[in-house]
């Protein structure tokens, strides 16, 4: 057992005092925060240029006058010109589009949008949610229905949310919790990687070098193998404790000083103009109450350490296998498989249903658990014998992974100069 802290001492200090890793410790918050400073500036540059839109209306209904130009889009109605010549004049000028609206036989038929790219969905809602809601109304009065009957006919009812102890719940309560849990499994599945590929390569690199028939020869494989993960994952933790405080500090000073906020997606627009009702901002505020961050934060690290050293299992016995890096590409497609499956399964299924049978399933199954549970915890409702088991069987299949990963490591280690392959590792997981 001496033996093996001082593999997990030698490893850790190792990693730590490589320059690479105190180079990218301190460059990598750095280069995250300035990338999304740059994003949040590019997006503020782009919704400061309006677009022009010309509007040729040869209805004489006025539909051109439906259309009022704002900080994004400027309207310009085109006025006693053909279309050939409207399509020219807004081709010279460069504006974003033509909209063009005319009709057959006193009936509104046509309308097209000439423009040299794609509109976006928004503008195309807005032109066709606008031209329908005056077309009906139209067709309504031509019919002779009074439109002040149907208007005050119309009901606008809004649905409160309320759970049994009578707090209140926002409308964004399903996204707050798929934003908490997705961002821990995410989390969890990119640590998993990048550190499950550090403890490869230093696998590959100490064969290679040939460092490894020195150590082999005064410890057992299986403690320099359980060292090496360990001693790693160790590093690993004291990175990312670094990126989570350095991180935090430059958010907040880039927010203070240049007053831009980094995160800030205008692809939520809306949601933050319903959220500007003081109720609504106080059912939101519910929500985040609401979710059991104490039971995710203490699961994160649980199933973190299970799944780290179940995966971290698998990349050492393929480090061990192979003598590069450009030979290990055969073996890693079946390990990215489960983490890539996991994603989407919390995605899709558990972001539907977190009870359904799928999501339930993949919560229990030890190489898609520490996703899947994760992104399950925020919605509730989930026993503590559920966690209990999945839990247990992610940490009973460590013992039984990293057994098989010794017999392929402690053969594989040193193997040199011929190309493994799945039959021969089925061989050696027999010896």
């Amino acid at each position: 057992m001496d033996k093996l802290w001082l593999i997990i001492k030698r490893e850790y200090l190792n990693k730590v005092r490589n320059r690479t890793f105190i180079v990218m410790t301190f460059v990598s918050p750095l280069i995250f925060v300035g990338v999304a400073l740059l994003i949040a500036w590019l997006t503020s540059l782009n919704s400061d240029t309006a677009r022009k839109v010309a509007i040729l209306d040869t209805t004489g209904q006025h539909y051109d006058e439906l259309f009022i130009s704002d900080g994004s889009i400027e309207y310009i109605p085109l006025i006693g010109v053909g279309l050939d010549a409207a399509k020219k004049a807004t081709q010279v000028a460069s504006y974003y589009g033509l909209l063009y609206i005319s009709n057959e036989n006193g009936a509104l038929d046509i309308m097209t949008f000439y423009s040299n790219d794609s509109p976006s969905m928004g503008l195309v809602r807005e032109v066709e949610s606008k031209i329908n809601k005056k077309s009906t109304d139209e067709n309504l009065l031509t019919a002779g229905i009074d439109l002040e009957v149907i208007k005050n006919a119309k009901a606008s009812k809004e649905l409160s949310l309320e759970n049994f102890t009578g707090i209140s719940t926002s409308k964004q309560s399903g996204f707050i919790k798929i934003a908490a849990g997705g961002a821990a499994g995410y989390l969890l599945m990119m640590f998993i990687i990048i550190y499950g590929n550090m403890v490869m390569r230093s696998v590959i690199e100490e064969k290679s070098n040939r460092i490894i028939e020195i150590i082999v020869s005064s410890v057992k494989p299986i403690y320099l193998m359980m060292g090496k993960i360990t001693g790693t994952s160790l590093a690993g933790i004291t990175q990312f404790a670094i990126w989570v405080i350095l991180g935090a500090m430059l958010v907040t000073a880039s927010t203070v000083f240049l007053g831009i906020d980094a995160f800030t997606n205008p692809a939520n627009a809306d949601v933050v103009n319903q959220a500007q009702d003081v109720n609504q901002m106080q059912a939101i505020a519910n929500d985040i109450a609401q979710l059991p961050l104490g039971t995710l934060v203490t699961c994160f690290f649980l199933f973190f350490i299970g799944g780290y050293f179940l995966y971290a299992s698998i990349y050492t016995a393929i480090g061990a296998a192979v003598d590069s890096e450009t030979d290990t590409q055969q073996f890693m497609f079946p390990v990215i498989i489960p983490l890539i499956l996991a994603i989407y399964v919390g995605f899709f299924s558990v972001m539907e249903n977190p009870d359904g049978t799928v999501a339930v399933i993949f919560s229990y199954i030890p190489l898609t658990s520490p996703i899947v549970m994760l992104m399950r915890i925020p919605f509730g409702g989930i026993a503590w014998w559920e966690i209990a088991i999945s839990l247990l069987l992610l940490y009973a299949s460590i013992f039984f992974v990293a057994w098989l990963a010794s017999k392929i490591y402690r053969i594989g280690i040193l193997m040199y100069g011929k190309k493994t392959t799945w039959k021969e590792l089925y061989k050696w997981l027999k010896y």
